[in-house]
Parts: C-alpha cells; structure tokens; sequence
C-alpha cells in the first residue's frame, strides 16, 4: 500500500510538465564529434564506438579543461548579501557549444564564516535558477561556503530555443556525453577558483542528474576530499531507458538503438566506469526507496557495488520517491544526511 501511494504520488508530480516534455528524433550526434573524427566513409555507429573507445584510453584527458584566469566575480545587492549570497560568479565553459548563452558559466556564492571548506553544488536536471539555494544558504550557515554551479543549458544558460535542458540529456547519443562532459569541465574550473580564493578542503553535492555530474567530477579531480551524491544510480543509459523523467527520451531512442549499445557508448559518463578511483575519498550515497526516475534496484546495485570493493562510504535511504524528496518532511530528512555528511568529512 505504501509503495502504491508514493508511485501514484511520483506519477501525478511528474505528469505536472507531461506537455513541456519534447519527444526529439533520434540523433548519432555526428557533428558534436570532434572533426577529425567525423570519417564520413565509417557509418556513423562505428564512428561514435571509435570515439568512445579513444575516449575510455585515457578520460583524464576527455575530463580536463585548460586552466583559465578569466573570472569575474559580481557582488549581490544589499538585499543578496542579506540573505546569504555574496554575489555571481561568472567565467567561460572550457568546452564551446554552437549556443553562445551556454558557454558562460555561472554560479552564485554563498559564503560561510569558516574559509577553509568549501562545495559545488550541482543541481538537478531541469532546476530552475531557485534550485538548491535554501540548501546552499543552510550549508553556508553550517559552516560549508557553497558555489551553487548551473549546469550546461539550465537556467541563465539555456538558449531560447528551449524551455527545458533538452540538451544535456537526449536521443542525441554524442550532444548528450559533450554536454555532460562540458558539466565536468565547467565543475573542475569552478573548483580550481575556490581553490585560488583559499579554501583547502573541497567537496562536492550533487542531485539526481548532479550526483552523476558530481561523481564524474570526483573521478576526475584530485582536489574533492568528500562527495555527497543525491539519488544515485550506476548506468547513465540504464536511467534514461528505465526512468519515469525520462521517457519521452527513451521514445527518441527506440528503435534506433538497444540498451546495450547505449550503455556501451554512454560509457564515459556512466559512474560504474570510475569505481576505482574512489578509494581514498569519502562518498555519501542516498536514494530514495520508492523512486521510479532512479530505479532503485540500480541505486542499491551501486550501494553493494561500493561496498564490495571496500570503498569508504556512508549510505542514507529516503522513505520517499524522487519528486517527493522536495516536500517536507522529506526534503528536512535529505538536508540533515546532507549537511551531517559534509560537516564531517570536509
């Protein structure tokens, strides 16, 4: 009965933006290859697998942007600096996409007393520009200064074109790892800044879509001591093609493509990928028991997976699905592992 109510619950919050959601053709995504690549002789599968492949030789060098001294930080009104917000952060994406307002990065600060640790925070896919900033202003009170990042195609970044982060994920099989990639990029430059400002110990939060981001991230970045990851899953495919948020992708994708294809290309931002290099990092993982958008047989496959290995983890479970998790008294239980989590382990 109490699984019935929450995916009866999910079901009716997800229908919410049912209209909004676009069925897109199926794309290989050919002309998000990098030109040399782009052999026109090779149809395009084969062309999209070589490039993977290249890919997981060496995702060092696919997740590591140039370095950049080109910052601009914009202090808040009066008003913001009241509320916690020192004001806007801006600098160029490493990675330039053919939409002009997404290669600027931008992400708000919220500092706190403390000027030794710090986060990005990484929202989830489609958050407004009000997302996670009550958490972030919590954090910043705890002691945890908090960079609330935007993520490629959201908010101040989204083209008008759009009225949903149709581009980062998508039946666009190479659009979607470029812009996934670019988060990643754009995420290790946010923290190399934090860095610069002082702070010494830098973390990570991720929700959702985030906690991928995140994790990719970590995976990648010598500098994050502890991630906290929000609704998490081991297979970015798997998500896509199973998920409740996602199935107007999935019908962009049948027939064109199987599962098993997919998740052999999505390879490089699938978190299973990188298991082995969080060794010596603290991870938190937290799922939701009743989620339809995360299945929750992945996330407790990546729970055991974790474990097995002997990674040093924390584990918290949601007595609540994935939309419910913003409704009290859901969303005070999900801060509170949060919060504990980074103050701990930062």
């Amino acid at each position: 009965m109490v699984t019935a109510y929450f995916h009866r619950w999910e079901q009716r919050l997800c229908d919410i933006s049912r209209n909004e959601r676009v069925i897109r053709p199926f794309e290989w995504g050919v002309d998000w290859l990098p030109h040399e690549d782009r052999r026109a002789e090779q149809p395009p599968i084969e062309l999209v697998r070589a490039w993977v492949d290249s890919i997981m030789q060496d995702t060092d060098a696919f997740f590591t942007p140039e370095p950049t001294t080109d910052y601009t930080f914009t202090p808040g009104s009066a008003e913001d600096i009241a509320g916690g917000e020192a004001g806007l952060l801006t600098f160029p994406s490493a990675l330039t996409t053919p939409h002009p307002e997404n290669n600027i990065v931008h992400a708000r600060l919220f500092p706190a007393k403390d000027k030794r640790r710090a986060i990005v925070v990484m929202p989830q896919w489609n958050s407004d520009a009000g997302g996670h900033i009550g958490l972030s202003r919590l954090l910043a009170r705890l002691g945890i200064t908090c960079l609330r990042i935007s993520n490629p195609y959201h908010d101040m970044r989204m083209p008008p074109e759009l009225t949903r982060a149709d581009y980062i994920v998508s039946s666009n099989v190479v659009r979607t790892l470029q812009v996934c990639r670019q988060a990643v990029l754009d995420t290790r430059r946010a923290l190399w800044w934090l860095r610069d400002q002082g702070y010494e110990n830098l973390g990570l939060l991720g929700t959702s879509l985030g906690s991928c981001l995140s994790m990719l991230t970590a995976s990648h970045e010598p500098l994050v001591k502890a991630q906290a990851l929000n609704h998490v899953s081991p297979f970015f495919a798997d998500v896509v093609w199973r998920g409740l948020s996602t199935a107007h992708v999935r019908e962009g994708l049948d027939g064109h493509i199987d599962l098993e294809t997919l998740r052999e290309l999505w390879r490089p931002i699938s978190p299973w990928s990188y298991l082995d290099r969080h060794r010596t990092r603290k991870t938190l993982l937290v799922y939701a028991k009743y989620d339809l958008t995360f299945p929750v047989d992945l996330s407790r496959q990546f729970v055991d997976e974790f474990r097995r290995l002997g990674l040093p983890t924390e584990v918290a479970v949601l007595p609540c699905g994935h939309y419910t998790t913003g409704f009290a008294p859901f969303k005070y239980l999900d801060a509170y592992y949060l919060a504990r989590f980074l103050r701990r382990n930062l």
